[in-house]
């Protein structure tokens, strides 16, 4: 019963805190295993280590499909379990995950087939590409087990349930983790693989993740149905998730090619700023954490208010949302400001680099509440099956406004002008997103049709 849904009668505020905090937790340990694994490829030498480095624009794409088409079918299903029709949100889920692996699969085969020339365009030397190739192969082929459990943990997400994805999550990163050594350096019975063991152990933890995910949806939220039972909504059903998946999909590739171009901007200011920078991209991801989970759960909380047609309901979630952003960011700020000097020496004993590092540590988190906004609202809009909005807002943030300030701060003032951009350009963007959240969320925008 609609009445026996937390998402839709249990106080906003507690709600979302409730959903957030695993998937904060969640998204940590990932992030934490990722370091691991990284760690281990790269005492297998410099080699190693840039061959997995060629690997991330391609791995990028394939993880921003899977997100794209997560975020739709949580938008869709989420509407579907608000207006209490099961059946329909099953269906979606089936058909989904169909979508899923025929799309994985076929990038999958064009990947094996294209190893080669496509790193060599990227610019891998030979010695590189036999690196590459052992461990793409192996990528490739598995990469569907990485797909399948991040859509269907998406649709678990969307019925208000973010710890057992979360502890999904988790599990597989540690099975990778304690994987990593064991088959990269032979360990006991294990075989040594190199760079090959590295691919095998994430394969097998997205397996065992894989299972997980597939036997609970299957299994006990009943939201698995043979997807070729009605043909007559497959083709409709795929078409509503594309009309969300592919804008989500797009605007989670904007932020590495705007990162790139704003690297060519920092290259010519010299290697102590690119590594200021890059030190201070890590510690910025760990203080946008909690804006990270709470802008992955309202969606799903809005997809199902607005499903249930409580609008009201879901204006007040997104503004309360923003509210805490501003207030928790202002906070992690102030903490920043004064340790911004002790966490730039722990990262390098270059006076320069810290010297860098200390002042975008103390200046760029003045904007993390307003750059949370803007996560935020376009969260909200993939809740509401708008997304191409959210890709048309984040496409103005990061090319009308981001690389020009950034750009007209270095012919001004250098790195100094570029780090002040990058904090205009965030202010202004999260203005844009609060305006927009405050004047026309959610009912003025126009709903697709189911």
């Amino acid at each position: 019963m609609v009445s026996q849904n937390l998402l839709l009668t249990a106080p906003i505020g507690r709600q979302l805190t409730k959903m957030a905090g695993p998937m904060a937790l969640g998204i940590l340990a990932i992030q934490a295993f990722n370091l691991v694994d990284i760690f281990f490829i790269g005492l297998l030498g410099t080699d190693a280590l840039a061959a997995i480095s060629f690997t991330f624009p391609v791995t990028f794409v394939v993880i921003s499909l899977a997100m794209g088409l997560g975020a739709g079918l949580s938008a869709c299903m989420g509407q579907a379990l608000g207006a209490g029709s099961q059946q329909r949100a099953a269906l979606f889920t089936s058909h989904s995950l169909l979508l899923a692996l025929l799309l994985v699969c076929l990038l999958s085969v064009l990947g094996v087939l294209t190893i080669a020339p496509l790193f060599r365009l990227l610019g891998a030397t030979d010695a590189l590409l036999v690196l590459l190739h052992d461990y793409m192969l192996i990528w490739y082929l598995t990469v569907p087990l990485l797909v399948l459990p991040m859509v269907g943990n998406s649709a678990i997400r969307a019925t208000g349930d973010t710890r057992t994805p979360s502890i999904v999550m988790m599990v597989a990163g540690l099975v990778n983790g304690l994987l990593d050594p064991l088959l990269i350096f032979g360990l006991g019975p294990f075989p040594e693989l190199g760079i090959k063991g590295a691919a095998i152990a994430s394969a097998c933890s997205w397996l065992m993740a894989t299972c997980v995910s597939i036997g609970l949806l299957w299994r006990r939220e009943k939201l698995l149905r043979w997807p070729l039972i009605q043909l007559d909504l497959l083709f409709t059903h795929w078409r509503q998730l594309l009309h969300v998946a592919i804008p989500a999909a797009f605007t989670n590739l904007l932020n590495p090619l705007s990162t790139a171009v704003l690297m060519m901007i920092l290259a010519g200011l010299g290697t102590e700023v690119v590594a200021a920078y890059g030190a201070a991209s890590r510690i910025e991801a760990l203080m946008l954490i909690a804006m990270m989970a709470l802008s992955s759960v309202l969606a799903p909380f809005i997809s199902q208010n607005t499903g249930a047609g409580l609008h009201l309901r879901s204006r007040q979630a997104l503004l309360l949302s923003m509210r805490f952003a501003i207030g928790f960011q202002l906070l992690i700020f102030a903490l920043l400001w004064l340790i911004a000097p002790w966490l730039a020496d722990r990262f390098t004993d270059n006076p320069e680099v810290s010297q860098h590092l200390t002042f975008y540590l103390r200046l760029l988190p003045l904007g993390y509440g307003l750059q949370g906004c803007f996560m935020l609202l376009a969260s909200a809009l993939n809740g509401l099956r708008v997304s191409s909005i959210s890709l048309m807002l984040n496409s103005i943030r990061l090319f009308g406004l981001l690389l020009p300030l950034a750009w007209l701060g270095n012919y001004w003032y250098g790195e100094t002008g570029v780090f002040t951009g990058l904090l205009l350009a965030n202010i202004l963007a999260g203005i844009i997103a609060a305006t927009f959240a405050w004047w026309r969320f959610p009912w003025k925008i126009k709903q697709p049709t189911n």
